[in-house]
Formats: structure tokens, C-alpha cells, sequence
């Protein structure tokens, strides 16, 4: 059986200071939380600061984004042997990074390549936009994103893997996927895909996050869906009263 999960991302919120205050009432509020697994994703100028705060806890960190290459003239970039020091995940492809900075399925690829030959624990963004969605183009192009995401992943490397299927059109616009709708297409656009790369076995050890416009109030409407696992969970989890209602919504109903 799959351990549920739920990330923050944190996205550009948060300086230093703010980031410590809220990673110190996380760890208050979620210290009694047992059976989920639990990760917050500060921007990188706060990673240190967040990991020091959450030492100890039961509440993992993550990098928002990384380079593939471990060092090199990659001005603003972080590479995976800098991540390895300060978090646990690391987010890849989120859909912000491919519609503003020019990600693509071949450089997730290799970034998701990279960050599990230096053990890290990788998180795969995938998911279609509005346009996409109204064409019934999803399908397929979520299945293109894990043939991309996956070239040359062994099945016990994508074992290591998290997916977070991510809506485009239902990021930070209050829209959702209906439940039934996101579990239908993780079954077929996901887990299908997987069984056919790999096993059975092997898509069913992954584990597949929602995201969009998670929130108290709807999330325990996802985590009892078959095929959802959790969440990637991105306003909502810039405050620890909200994050904390999302965690605790999702153990209550399970």
C-alpha cells in the first residue's frame, strides 16, 4: 500500500525570516502526524534555514528546481550536490518552470536522471493546459510527458519516483479537476502508461500526487480516490493553519 504525501511548494513566497516562522509552527501544528509522509518546498535563498528549523521533524524539505549538472558556469542555477546538503525532494518540471523558463521533457529527463544518481528524491510535474483539456488532448499529452519524463529510467530508479499531476488550467485559479476526473486520468494517462514502460508492480509503487487548487475543504474529496496519493499543494500551504487543516482533512478521511 502506497503511503500518501503532501508537499507544499512555496513557489516565490517566503524570505528567510518569514520562511523560519512558518516552518516553526509546521513542525508545532503537524508533530503529532503519523502515517503520511510530509515536505515543504522554500525557494532556495531559504532551504538552509528551513532545514535547520524542520531537523528532526516529520516534515521533509524540498528544492523547488535543479540543475542536472553538479557544478559548472551556470550563473543562478543550483546543482544536485548543493540540494543534497539542504533537502531530502526536489521538485522537477513543475508547470511554471516549463511555461516561463523553458523546461522541457528533455531537460526534466535529465534533471530527473541527475538528482536519483545523488539520491535525491525526485518530484515529476506533468499535466495539461486549458486548451489541451477542452480538446480531450489530455491523455495524450500527459502520456507524452512520462515517455519523456522516464527515457532511459530503469524500473527500480522510477520506483524512487513521486508524480504530481498538476492540471495546468487549475493552478492558482480556484478551477479543479473533479476527483473523479483526476483519478481517471492518473489510471489511464499515468499508471497505464507506467504498467506498459515497466510492470504492474512498478506503476503501482509510484505514487501520484494532485495538484491545483488544493485546499482544506476539498482535500479529502481527492485522497480517497484509488489512484491519488496525496497532493502538491501550492497557495495553500503558505500558511500553516490551512496546510495543516489540508494534512489533517486527508488522514480523517482515509
Amino acid at each position: 500500500m502506497r503511503t500518501p504525501f503532501i508537499a507544499g511548494n512555496w513557489k516565490m513566497h517566503k524570505t528567510v525570516s518569514e520562511a523560519i516562522t512558518l516552518a516553526e509552527a509546521l513542525r508545532t501544528s503537524l508533530a503529532d502526524v503519523t502515517g503520511v509522509d510530509l515536505a515543504v518546498g522554500p525557494t532556495a535563498t531559504a532551504l538552509y534555514a528551513v532545514n535547520r528549523v524542520l531537523s528532526g521533524s516529520n516534515i521533509a524539505v524540498a528544492a523547488q528546481n535543479m540543475h542536472w549538472e553538479e557544478q559548472g558556469a551556470f550563473t543562478g542555477e543550483i546543482s544536485p550536490l548543493m540540494v543534497l546538503e539542504l533537502a531530502q525532494y526536489v521538485i522537477l518540471g513543475h508547470s511554471e518552470r516549463r511555461q516561463y523558463f523553458g523546461e522541457t521533457d528533455e531537460t526534466v529527463n535529465r534533471k530527473l536522471k541527475s538528482a536519483l544518481s545523488h539520491s535525491l528524491s525526485p518530484i515529476v510535474c506533468i499535466g495539461e493546459n486549458l486548451e489541451q483539456n477542452r480538446a480531450g488532448e489530455t491523455v495524450s499529452f500527459v502520456t507524452k510527458q512520462i515517455h519523456g519524463a522516464f527515457a532511459g529510467i530503469s524500473a527500480a530508479e522510477a520506483r524512487k519516483v513521486t508524480l504530481a499531476y498538476e492540471p495546468i488550467w487549475a493552478i492558482g485559479t480556484g478551477l479543479t479537476a473533479t476527483p473523479e476526473d483526476a483519478n481517471r486520468i492518473i489510471r489511464t494517462a499515468i499508471r497505464d502508461v507506467l504498467a506498459e514502460l515497466y510492470d504492474e508492480q512498478t506503476a503501482e509503487t509510484i505514487r501520484v500526487q494532485y495538484g491545483g487548487s488544493v485546499k482544506p475543504h476539498n482535500m479529502a474529496a481527492f485522497i480517497v480516490m484509488p489512484e491519488i496519493d496525496g497532493a502538491l499543494v501550492g497557495g495553500a500551504s503558505l500558511k500553516a493553519d490551512s496546510f495543516t487543516a489540508i494534512v489533517k482533512n486527508a488522514l480523517a478521511a482515509l
